[in-house]
């Protein structure tokens, strides 16, 4: 595949449209997600304050600014882009840019770029230069390609595999931060770059928090364990989650679990282009409102997947937009009751042009 034919060519040329309708004449994009999305860069960030590098794009050209720790790895990863290496910083490397003439604006990603480097680059360029890009460059991410959905589908296709390989030796004894250490090395034998996310391990009255930190807590019979996790794959993110139950189960995790599940099917079914994202976690947060457990309910439903691991479109009551073919959206309903425990059930599903088709391989659920 030559440079012109790439998925980044034609990502290119529609962001370069989004800018032209919004008078953007030049954009500094700083996010990992975006700076990889739009020129097949893969570095990361390891600090908010320590970036890998930056795009500047503006109507007829392209440059990735980066150091000389990736200096050679950006030339061979974004032949579209003129890669030019910074030694005094990324400010002073734009400054001598005739692209960027003294009366040219320069659009930033606000929620990615640190007060330090605004303060650099207002310092550098001069007043009046800067200002927040007005239109949202993520968007374009939102609508997966066929070769996106393969890369989060094998993604996933890991974390299963991990997850019920780790269900197999499950068992009272085995501490949280030992189940997660045996995903994340699970993640890598199969293949993937790591964990998409930091490993969720919660038992006991721990599975009670939605987003506990695995510990020394050894595990016990009778007890149900949360496991949310998610490899990466190339890139892309997957994220599962499945509650065990260590044992026969109780009435109340009978209940609960079974209404958690109930929830997420009717929240999946309820799934189609066109349909509002918050009639969606409308469709789940009203049935286990219904029967008794609305309080203890009380994050959004589900995300976006793919570069990112939280990205567009959320499924939630606040997000009253539409869904697109192309979206990939969890399903992650929870219960969670205050000392006692919880469950979360999570389903990777795709928003196709009928409706929509779920990822998973793995649909092992309890039935009560």
């Amino acid at each position: 595949m030559s440079a012109l034919s790439s998925p980044e060519a034609g990502r290119l040329a529609r962001l370069r449209r989004l800018m032209s309708g919004a008078g953007v004449t030049a954009a500094l994009v700083t996010s990992p997600a975006n700076r990889r999305y739009y020129s097949g860069f893969t570095a990361g960030d390891v600090l908010i304050n320590e970036s890998s590098g930056a795009l500047l794009i503006t109507r007829r050209s392209q440059y990735l600014l980066t150091d000389s720790r990736y200096t050679e790895a950006a030339k061979d990863e974004a032949p579209l882009f003129k890669v030019l290496e910074y030694r005094r910083g990324l400010a002073r490397e734009l400054v001598g840019l005739k692209t960027l003439g003294p009366t040219v604006r320069l659009y930033f990603e606000a929620e990615f770029l640190s007060a330090s480097q605004l303060f650099r680059l207002q310092e550098t360029l001069g007043p009046g230069r800067l200002a927040p890009l007005p239109i949202n460059i993520d968007a374009p991410r939102a609508a997966k390609s066929p070769e996106e959905i393969r890369l989060v589908s094998k993604a996933l296709a890991i974390t299963e595999a991990a997850v019920a390989a780790l269900f197999e030796k499950m068992a009272p004894g085995l501490t949280e931060r030992e189940a997660a250490f045996f995903l994340e090395a699970e993640f890598r034998r199969l293949g993937a770059e790591g964990p998409s996310f930091d490993t969720i391990v919660a038992s006991g009255p721990n599975a009670a928090l939605p987003h506990a930190s695995p510990g020394r807590r050894k595990m016990r019979a009778g007890e149900m364990v949360i496991v949310d996790c998610g490899a990466r794959y190339r890139g892309y993110c997957a994220d599962i989650t499945r509650t065990k139950i260590l044992g026969r189960p109780k009435a109340w995790q009978r209940e609960i679990y079974a209404l958690v599940r109930q929830a997420q099917l009717r929240a999946i079914e309820a799934i189609a282009p066109g349909v509002k994202a918050s009639d969606v976690d409308k469709a789940a947060r009203e049935h286990i409102a219904r029967s008794g457990y609305g309080q203890f309910f009380g994050h959004g439903l589900g995300h976006g997947v793919g570069l990112a691991i939280h990205e567009a479109p959320s499924l939630s009551a606040r997000n009253t937009g539409p869904l697109s073919a192309g979206n990939i959206v969890t399903v992650e309903p929870g219960i969670y009751l205050p000392g006692r425990g919880g469950v979360r059930l999570e389903q990777l599903v795709l928003v196709t042009e009928r409706g929509r088709r779920l990822l998973n391989r793995n649909t092992d659920f309890y039935e009560f």
